[in-house]
């Protein structure tokens, strides 16, 4: 069950209104990376999840986020303040929310498109959903970054911070909570890879670029565990037909460094 507690997770001030950047909070109010579509994501997947220490963890982040709504959907309706006066000129830099809103916040984003459960990435497969989340937490931070370097306003950089902050918590727990349920990041579902393939790494990018691009070598397509296919596509190499070692023409072993 919920309760509403009449007080902000995170007290909201707002010393200057600004509309414009008001329009911008709304990317995290009814956007796909904001913190509606975090709420229900995460509360929607601890309601499908069956372990008991999971389902906690992802009820209780997906509670938070809640609160984080309030907060951002109240930071924006200080800013947007000013579009309930009938100043036409501010009407016309957002008539959307001036006309359709009233000068308050609604379910979309900060170009007006509405919120859409097609945001929320829920697979049913704890590790997987974890994985999501992990993301869902990395992208909600920068876009907190980007409106903090984008307002002078005091207020408002309190509570973005805060907002911001959380975020990489979140990130450090569904982390730790990846972890706990399975000690190989690779092992996804039931159903093995198949072997020789699995360990194949296609050079489909190859030469050098105009601007000085060139093939480059990392731990991806380097060390003894890798076999490196040297263009696929004009070697005529057929990947469904691949085995362990099957293309000696094309195949190499890269473990050099850049």
């Amino acid at each position: 069950m919920y309760h509403h507690i009449k007080s902000l997770m995170f007290t909201v001030r707002v010393d200057e209104p600004d509309p414009r950047f008001g329009n911008m909070l709304l990317e995290q109010f009814g956007g796909a990376n904001g913190e509606l579509a975090a709420a229900m994501q995460y509360t929607i997947q601890g309601i499908n999840c069956d372990d008991p220490a999971c389902k906690d963890l992802l009820m209780d982040i997906g509670t938070e986020e809640l609160s984080h709504l309030e907060v951002i959907g109240n930071l924006a309706r200080m800013h947007l303040k000013p579009l309930k006066t009938f100043n036409r000129e501010l009407a016309e830099s957002d008539p959307l929310i001036t006309i359709a809103g009233g000068g308050g916040v609604g379910l979309h984003n900060s170009q007006g498109n509405p919120w859409t459960a097609d945001y929320l990435k829920i697979t049913g497969e704890l590790d997987v959903d974890l994985r999501s989340n992990i993301a869902a937490e990395a992208r909600a931070k920068i876009v907190y970054e980007r409106l903090l370097h984008l307002t002078d306003d005091a207020g408002s950089k309190e509570a973005l911070q805060f907002l911001m902050t959380r975020e990489i918590t979140h990130l450090r727990a569904f982390m730790q909570a990846l972890d706990s349920v399975t000690s190989d990041k690779l092992v996804i579902g039931v159903i093995p890879p198949s072997p020789g393939i699995v360990d194949q790494y296609y050079n489909d990018s190859t030469g050098e670029g105009p601007d000085g691009a060139v093939d480059m070598v990392g731990p991806w397509n380097s060390g003894d565990s890798i076999e490196v296919i040297e263009s696929p596509a004009l070697t005529g190499f057929q990947v469904l037909k691949a085995t362990p070692k099957s293309s000696k023409s094309t195949a190499t072993k890269r473990s050099a460094t850049k």
